[in-house]
């Protein structure tokens, strides 16, 4: 199992006409446990769901996706609301509404002393390691297991909620201090280091933060995995059609841990894993809002 920590949110995307909008069941941890139960992994998600109208859907979504919601805890505050527009090119971006919100309420007593057995990996990012009060507390949580189970980290910047880059820069080195692999996109590198060069930025975190492997999302270019010791890694991307790009890198990771599994990341390993991933991604990207594929699915895609 892999316990996800984080959030699940609404996402208002647009739906037509002006001043329309679809609710859509969203958040990146929320649609990582999706893709991870989608794929065949069992995954639990750590979150805060309302009892609002909203929060009653999303626990009825994540229960019928297969998730684990035993750490799920029962908030009453409401839920977290993010506005979607698109781009030409169908790539999203977010406004959000998240003051007083469930989602970054966490107390230390809401949190488990033990993990569900068979827990192989903890996997935790977005939001909900930048959100006052709750990331702190998530973070010390998080500290607590990492000697007993692999962390990922995932930084998906987000600038609508945190615009300053030295505060966005040290709330992911504190992450990536207690992770053991990191995954960022080339557009949170270039943003969180505008004069550097994205594999750059990436290489340096391995030593820096004592770092088994980072991985690099591009997009249609595909990805790279920067391991120690070892040449990086490339995949090229998958030509889709695209409809949106919502949930396509949170479907990378589930589908990129899915194939990983328990074994080495070494050069062979790493290729697998991350051909299965960005095809994974890819076929996200064909459909309106987060829905990952399945397991059949991506097996057909890949031939």
């Amino acid at each position: 199992m892999i316990v996800v920590c984080g959030e699940a949110l609404i996402d208002l995307v647009p739906a037509g006409p002006p001043a329309t909008w679809r609710a859509a069941y969203g958040g990146g941890p929320a649609n990582t446990a999706v893709a991870l139960a989608r794929l065949g992994t069992p995954a639990a998600l750590a979150c805060r769901l309302s009892g609002d109208n909203f929060g009653r859907q999303l626990r009825s979504y994540l229960q019928d996706a297969g998730v684990d919601l035993s750490l799920a805890v029962a908030a009453a505050e409401p839920t977290t609301l993010a506005v979607v527009s698109f781009d030409e090119r169908g790539s999203a971006d977010y406004q959000f509404y998240v003051n007083g919100t469930a989602d970054w309420q966490w107390s230390v007593d809401e949190l488990p002393g033990r993990l569900p057995p068979g827990t192989r990996g903890l996997h935790v990012g977005s939001l909900a390691s930048i959100m006052p009060p709750g990331a702190a507390v998530l973070r010390e949580w998080v500290s607590a297991h990492r000697d007993a189970v692999t962390v990922t980290y995932e930084a998906n910047v987000r600038t609508a909620l945190l615009p300053d880059r030295d505060a966005y820069r040290r709330h992911i080195g504190d992450w990536l201090d207690v992770a053991h692999l990191g995954k960022a996109s080339v557009d949170d590198l270039t943003w969180l280091y505008p004069d550097r060069q994205p594999l750059e930025v990436a290489q340096s975190w391995l030593g820096e933060h004592d770092l088994a492997l980072m991985l690099v999302t591009a997009g249609a270019d595909g990805a790279v995995a920067v391991a120690r010791g070892q040449d990086p890694v490339r995949v090229p991307g998958v030509r889709v059609d695209v409809v949106d790009t919502v949930g396509a890198g949170d479907t990378f990771t589930a589908a990129f841990l899915h194939r990983l599994g328990s074994g080495a990341p070494d050069p062979g390993n790493l290729e697998t894993a991350l051909r299965f991933a960005v095809a994974a991604a890819a076929l996200t990207c064909t459909r309106k809002g987060a829905q990952p594929p399945t397991l059949d699915e991506v097996e057909r895609l890949l031939g």
